[in-house]
């Protein structure tokens, strides 16, 4: 049993990443003799075949092999075998996992997973060498430099994919589209990630995206959403928050960010065999935005916290969540130190939305689903549509100067990209929902 304690943090992310991202993690400490076990219940059997393939490997294997080594495979293999987000972590792996909550980290900045044997990418992590290179969510990587991944486990790939920040890495990826695979060769850095970035879209409509969640991702919103407010100098009619490619984080960073505009009910609830991974998460009654109507954007590339997020804003009525179904990943891992310095990675519990929803596999519908498609501004179009005003001579309205001097105090105001067309289209919602409001 775990020791009620000490739950120091609960966290949602997404597999092993290349920093060692967390998964729905439960950091918490536990006795450290191991719970008891039944000798009637033993698999004597399977132990004795279990001990007979170890001696096999030590005696005819053709190179020698220590005892620690294959023991460790073989708590991976166990492991790694019940799902892809259960795993062991050595010394050094468990550090850097519990480094990689706090934002600041070493490697390519992607979040990763395995799939079929192969690299799977969750999803890029904004202002990272992974992003700027290119590397979407939903490529594979089939080769690291010149190994092939096949065969590979994830931690023994993430170990390839990290190193001292500027040296390189060579990734065959095949992608969706491409008709043969790509090499993308990367930086590797130190990534330090802002999890929060926020704007002023047009007079009254706010932007604020958050591209993964860290232990202070919640304060971060708090005092990016004072500033908006204080930069519009009125009240906000809207706000889109970005959730697209947030591959998740700590789970109480989730919670504090739902809670920033929901008043009152459930945020996130989990379920488990154990109790301790029974547990359940209520909204203070405030809303940083006082109801101002809110679109999320979501797509393949948001998973766990991201989608708990979602869950929670569509459930409770009080955002409408726009994009792509989410990744579906609603599992929970806890953290169990071991007693040598390592940890086991266990999947113990499932969360579910307020209305009792398992995102496990399945993901978050939006609401308004969009198709992922790009914008861009007609020139040069030789069908110009002549309007009153191209007309010779015509009649004057009287009222140009102020129409001037609006046109001129609006300039630059506008600073949507034109090709993002999700945002676009978010935006335009809140505009309708603001001119229906009045």
């Amino acid at each position: 049993m775990l020791n009620k304690k000490t739950v120091v943090i609960l966290s949602l992310g997404i597999v092993l990443g290349v920093f060692m991202g967390t998964c729905g993690t439960v950091f918490a400490e536990r006795d450290s003799s191991p719970p008891a076990v039944d000798s009637e219940t033993l698999p004597f059997e399977e132990l004795r075949n279990f001990t007979e393939i170890f001696g096999r490997i030590k005696h005819d294997y053709v190179e020698p092999v220590s005892d620690k080594k294959l023991l460790e495979d073989a708590i991976r293999g166990m492991l790694s075998g019940l799902d892809p987000h259960s795993a062991y972590l050595i010394a050094d792996e468990y550090q850097e996992l519990k480094e990689g909550t706090t934002g600041q980290f070493g490697g390519l900045g992607i979040e990763v997973t395995m799939e079929n044997g192969f690299i799977k990418v969750v999803s890029p992590i904004d202002d990272t060498p992974a992003q700027k290179a290119g590397i979407k969510a939903g490529d594979v990587f089939v080769k690291l430099d010149d190994k092939p991944v096949k065969g590979m486990s994830l931690a023994d790939a993430v170990k390839m994919m990290r190193g001292e920040p500027g040296s390189k890495i060579v990734l065959t990826v095949v992608r969706e589209g491409a008709d043969t695979p790509l090499k993308i060769t990367i930086a590797r850095d130190i990534i330090k990630v802002k999890s929060v970035k926020s704007k002023i879209l047009e007079p009254g409509y706010a932007y604020v995206r958050i591209s993964s969640f860290q232990s202070g991702t919640g304060e971060n919103l708090h005092e990016a959403l004072t500033t908006l407010k204080k930069d519009n100098k009125a009240k906000l009619k809207g706000l889109v928050l970005d959730l697209r490619n947030n591959p998740g984080g700590v789970l109480n960073a989730a919670v504090e960010v739902s809670d920033a505009f929901i008043k009152s009910g459930l945020i996130v609830y989990t379920e488990g065999r154990i109790e301790n991974s029974e547990m359940r998460f209520n909204a203070a009654p405030d809303d940083l935005i006082d109801d101002a109507p809110m679109v999320v954007l979501i797509n393949s590339g948001s998973a766990s916290a991201s989608e708990i997020v979602a869950g929670a804003l569509q459930d409770q009525k009080r955002a409408i969540i726009m994009g792509e179904k989410s990744f579906g990943k609603g599992s929970v891992q806890t953290i169990l130190p071991t007693s040598n310095g390592a940890a086991v990675k266990l999947t113990t519990a499932r969360y579910f939305t307020p209305s009792g929803r398992s995102i496990q596999a399945e993901g978050i519908e939006p609401d308004i689903a969009l198709a992922h498609v790009k914008l861009e501004a007609l020139t040069n179009n030789e069908f110009v549509s002549v309007k009153e005003a191209d007309l010779s001579g015509h009649l004057r309205n009287g009222k140009e100067k102020a129409k001037d001097d609006a046109e001129l105090a609006n300039k630059d105001k506008n600073i949507v990209d034109i090709n993002d067309y999700a945002l676009s289209e978010a935006l335009n919602l809140l505009k309708g929902i603001s001119i229906l409001k009045k």
